[in-house]
């Protein structure tokens, strides 16, 4: 093993030991559902915000989106980035944030789909709702995995399966044994680690093209005949294809004001000031992390990357490729770096998965009675099954002779698609309007997941704008918030009664500084 093998096993040795140090510190915090699941929703600014920004960015986001955006549209995929920070991270925290904490406490729902069984008084919606959480979480844990192969070969030259192995096995014991309050913990630490190496390999990179200036003339310098015949188009301000950006910046951003991991962190957090910093912090951590991958794998193309035998590039192999001549000690960062926002990621991703199943699929449907207890340890079961399916999917999308599972963008686009398709407008009118109704949750669920899964199978069926799922992903969200006031204005009206006790609790009074009411 060379050096930046070695300096790359020592890093993840402290690492990993930390991890799990700080899930078995956890463990009082993880002996009911409330405490296993929200962190006992006493969870503050900084944990939430990190927490939230750190389920946000993955290893798919550093290796997989920013090596394929960043080829296709050049330093204009830095919007993407800045569309992150703007609409997926700071104006989901001013519209959702607030609303989700109070009226999520209020209903007592620590779930999605929890949420949408109560908040419409529906068992058939939350049961509908956590199946489609659990099947379309499983693509995007799996794309996790797959962002790892790659850089662990070029640091360590070992198996990709072993790296699999040891990620599940280690994040798996640290959120069985913790819960949210570990996995809020480690994923602050976590992020500060990412922060710290976007910075440090961004400049590293620049440098090594012979500073920022001369890399950007470098990719001014750059022509693909077969993207665009406009000189120059790799560092223009929209780049090449704007449109197909546009669709990128939708999925990646809104995307997220439906997705169950995500949405849940509104949940834990303690209070509306802790809200208020939550919002700033958690922008602030887009900002650079989101903005500085998309940025870094603007410069893509002034890189060799592998290539397919049919002559493509092989996307998520631009980013490993750009990192590999770095110094040893630059290497060990990236390293930690991406395991640390795929491991951030995982944890958020197992117990969304394995909390909706336990609480809106089994109990009350199939066993009648449950402790908590008991509630927490079938919780902890799912943990493990979930990690391992995943882990199968990943190992065979990487062994796989069929190229079109292999990217990961795709992947993670069909999964998000889905999610959020289904999900989003009937959540946000959920906290919004009175005049949601159960059918249009349920058009909305339909069509969200039903047509991402048509782009998956039967993808020649869509017009070509629509055959990425990138594209199709962000279509079913918007298409979805045109659905549901048009179903809920001409389906039954919800009962009266059930909808003022949901939205009785923002009518709450309670004591306010006077610098924050003068009267």
């Amino acid at each position: 093993m060379d050096l930046k093998g070695i300096l790359s096993l020592i890093f993840l040795v402290v690492f990993f030991g930390i991890m799990i140090g700080v899930g078995i510190y956890c463990r009082r915090h993880a002996t009911d559902v409330n405490g296993f699941v929200l962190g006992g929703r006493s969870v503050g600014p900084w944990l939430t915000a990190f927490a939230y920004g750190t389920s946000y960015f993955s290893a798919v986001i550093f290796i997989g989106y920013a090596g394929q955006f960043g080829w296709k549209y050049g330093i204009a995929s830095t919007w993407i980035g800045i569309g992150n920070a703007l609409i997926g991270s700071l104006l989901a925290w001013v519209i959702l944030g607030r609303r989700t904490r109070i009226m999520t406490q209020y209903l007592d729902s620590a779930t999605m789909p929890d949420f949408f069984g109560k908040r419409f008084n529906s068992n058939g919606l939350k049961i509908g709702a956590s199946i489609i959480t659990f099947i379309f979480l499983i693509p995007y844990t799996a794309s996790l995995y797959n962002g790892l192969s790659r850089l662990f070969s070029m640091a360590f030259g070992i198996d990709y399966i072993w790296c699999i192995v040891i990620m599940s096995i280690l994040t798996g014991i640290y959120v069985i044994a913790g819960g949210y309050m570990a996995t809020a913990i480690n994923d602050f630490i976590q992020g500060l680690i990412m922060i710290v190496g976007i910075v440090a390999v961004i400049a590293a990179v620049l440098m090594s093209k012979g500073g920022f200036m001369e890399a950007l003339n470098g990719l001014a310098n750059v022509s693909d005949p077969t993207v665009t015949k406009i000189p120059g188009a790799f560092n223009s301000f929209f780049g090449p294809d704007p449109l197909n950006l546009l669709g990128v910046v939708i999925l990646t951003s809104l995307g997220t004001w439906g997705l169950p991991q995500m949405v849940q962190k509104f949940y834990a957090i303690k209070s509306e000031k802790h809200i208020r910093k939550g919002t700033v912090i958690s922008t602030a951590f887009a900002f650079i992390v989101a903005g500085g991958c998309y940025f870094l794998g603007g410069f893509g193309r002034l890189f060799t990357p592998e290539t397919a035998p049919d002559g493509t590039v092989v996307f998520d192999s631009i980013i490993p490729n750009m990192l590999s001549n770095l110094s040893p000690i630059l290497i060990a960062i990236v390293v930690i770096l991406v395991l640390s926002a795929s491991m951030s990621t995982l944890s958020s991703l197992v117990i969304a998965s394995s909390s909706t199943l336990t609480i809106d699929f089994l109990k009350g449907n199939f066993i009648k009675k449950m402790s908590q207890k008991k509630e927490v340890l079938i919780i902890r079961i799912f943990i493990v099954v979930f990690i391992a399916i995943a882990a199968i999917i990943a190992i065979y999308q990487v062994k796989s002779a069929d190229e079109s599972v292999k990217f990961i963008a795709q992947l993670m686009g069909v999964s998000w698609g889905a999610l959020a398709g289904a999900f989003l407008a009937p959540f946000l009118y959920g906290l919004y309007w009175k005049k949601t109704t159960k059918a249009a949750c349920w058009i909305s669920f339909i069509f969200g997941a039903g047509i991402m899964l048509l782009n998956l199978f039967a993808r020649n069926i869509f017009p070509v704008i629509l055959q990425s799922p990138i594209n199709c992903g962000a279509f079913a969200m918007l298409a979805g918030l045109i659905i549901v006031p048009v179903v809920s204005l001409i389906s039954p009206k919800p009962d009266r009664k059930l909808v003022d006790s949901a939205f009785e609790c923002y009518e709450k009074k309670v004591p306010a500084a006077q610098k924050n009411s003068l009267d």
